[in-house]
């Protein structure tokens, strides 16, 4: 590590106090015109056309996830929880279909088999 000379107030690896530069000298004012000209005029016109043009883009958007988000529709963005969830909510309903189908298939076997058993008379045990 380097030694620190004496009477100097940087430290290494710091750099040097900014020193103050003289005060701008303050522009002479040019005049503004009052009125447009008619350059200035049909650009103001091309603005702010683009302007009610996104307005009416951004209503209609959000009218249209309105709609969706009242008809239950999942309007979100694909890297969103909720597009993961609804997708995950799908096995899930096909899955617990599956398990009563075959909850009621087998329960229906069993009643079939008591029945046959019954009037059959076979005794188990």
């Amino acid at each position: 590590m380097a030694k620190r000379a004496r009477g100097t107030t940087s430290r290494p690896g710091q750099r040097a106090p900014l020193r103050a530069s003289a005060p701008a000298r303050p522009a002479t004012a040019v005049p503004r015109p009052t009125s447009l000209t008619a350059e200035e005029e049909a650009r103001a016109a091309e603005l702010e056309a683009q302007i009610v043009a996104a307005e009416k883009a951004a209503e209609t958007a959000q009218r249209r996830t309105r709609s969706r988000r009242d008809s239950g529709d999942v309007s979100v963005l694909g890297g969103s929880i909720a597009v993961r969830a609804a997708q995950e909510y799908t096995y899930v309903a096909r899955d617990m279909r599956r398990i009563l189908v075959i909850a009621g298939g087998l329960t229906l076997f069993l009643i079939g088999l008591w029945l046959v058993t019954t009037i059959a008379g076979i005794q188990l045990g």
